[in-house]
């Protein structure tokens, strides 16, 4: 865990990683729910799977267990704010010692999805791939340099299929490197395991496994 002031995060690193190596780096961003442990959990795989990982806490310790409590949440968050916390944390990040001198991977759920394809339009240098699950974005994302990987819900109650559809191919069109994946009988928030009966084991691990393998081929030098 990282804290500083009412800012904090949860960075984990790969174990193992030599003083003298470095590893690349993911910025996770979590749901409207907040820093839950599930976020958790899913950097400490990551950090398995061989990336430096950071979670920062977007909801500044506050979290919610109800779609209306993170409605409220959501209400109450200062979009200045939580910019400059996601542009931050990047460029920690990417920052570190043990962290490749080269753009950083970004998984985002949801809210932090919308996040996550922001931050690769508003700083196409720090970003080189995102993988955005359940969410999206309406901004220009032409000057973007990162490759897009979207997990979609077959029935998203947030996310309309035509908004999917319209983001896959305005990257397309820009010439983004792309991937889209939908996941039949799903729902929003069916990789999250604490979102019952949202949660989908069987859809969540191909998600999963989609995304390491994405990331490892767009971060890892060789791997392409």
């Amino acid at each position: 865990m990282i804290s500083s002031g009412p800012r904090s995060g949860y960075l984990v690193v790969p174990e193992g990683l030599a003083a003298e190596r470095a590893a690349p780096a993911v910025l996770l961003l979590h749901s409207w729910w907040g820093l839950s442990p599930f976020f958790k959990r899913a950097a400490d795989r990551l950090a398995d799977a061989g990336f430096v990982t950071l979670v920062p806490d977007l909801h500044l310790g506050n979290r919610a267990e109800t779609p209306d409590e993170a409605e409220s949440l959501l209400a109450e968050m200062d979009p200045n704010v939580v910019a400059d916390l996601v542009v931050s944390s990047a460029s920690v990040l990417r920052g570190m010692p043990v962290t490749f001198d080269a753009p950083i991977g970004v998984v985002g759920f949801s809210m932090g999805a919308s996040w996550g394809l922001w931050l690769a339009a508003r700083q196409p240098e720090l970003v080189g791939a995102v993988s955005a699950w359940y969410g999206n974005q309406a901004i220009d994302l032409v000057d973007a340099r990162a490759a897009f990987q979207l997990h979609v819900a077959e029935h998203d109650e947030l996310v309309a299929e035509d908004e999917y559809a319209f983001l896959e191919a305005a990257l397309r069109m820009d010439g983004h490197d792309v991937e889209a994946h939908r996941y039949p009988g799903t729902t929003h928030w069916f990789a999250e395991d604490d979102r019952v009966p949202a949660y989908d084991e069987g859809a969540a691990e191909l998600a999963w496994e989609r995304t390491v393998a994405f990331l490892s081929r767009t971060l890892v030098p060789g791997q392409a």
